[in-house]
């Protein structure tokens, strides 16, 4: 298999994560792929006609893309507990809630490096923001336990979503009066899977 990737996206990050930690590093090659919202990738584009990365190519399908579709395929392939059956609702919402925080965060990337100075919009950053201190709020005061419990998915894009937090907006404050998820991100930044994947220096 191949994957279509770029060490700086979040996204991305979830997917080189589960790789690891299901141990399929040996099945998938890793192809750097530089794109973006205003050029797109040709080799991509044709794994992804949304011109989005990750994309997994295969040798008995079609590609495979959104990083969700990625990692339930990759789990599935190993059967393994990534998404355990009894909690699975769950997983997928914390992992829908995490993907939410990297998609915003993202886009106010976007917002400051494709938008001319004249058109950008504070009133628009500062929303993306509120999205995310919203249900940065939800992942303290409802699912520390969750969090704490067996390794699954929605733990994974938790951690790759305050990883990036931390990688391209270092000045907002996310852990302020969040101790419980600082402490719980600070124990888990710290697997290995989660160390090999670490974005470069900004």
């Amino acid at each position: 298999m191949q994957l279509h990737s770029a060490a700086a996206s979040p996204f991305v990050r979830k997917v080189r994560v589960a790789i690891r930690e299901l141990e399929l590093e040996s099945e998938v090659h890793e192809i750097d792929t530089t794109t973006s919202p205003m050029a797109t990738d040709p080799a991509l584009a044709t794994a992804n006609p949304l011109g989005k990365i990750p994309a997994l190519l295969r040798d008995d399908g079609p590609a495979l893309y959104d990083s969700r579709v990625i990692c339930r395929y990759l789990n599935d392939r190993t059967q393994g507990l990534l998404y355990p059956e009894g909690r699975l609702w769950e997983v997928l919402t914390l992992e829908a809630t995490a993907d939410g925080i990297m998609e915003a965060a993202v886009l106010m990337v976007y917002e400051a490096r494709f938008r001319p100075e004249p058109h950008r919009s504070t009133d628009w950053l500062e929303a993306q923001w509120a999205k995310i201190t919203r249900a940065l709020d939800v992942l303290g005061n409802r699912w520390m336990s969750h969090l704490s419990g067996r390794l699954d998915m929605g733990q994974i894009a938790v951690a790759c979503a305050l990883g990036y937090l931390d990688f391209r907006h270092p000045d907002r404050p996310w852990r302020e009066g969040r101790g419980a998820l600082d402490d719980w991100y600070a124990v888990f930044a710290e697997r290995p899977a989660m160390a090999a994947t670490r974005p470069p220096p900004a």
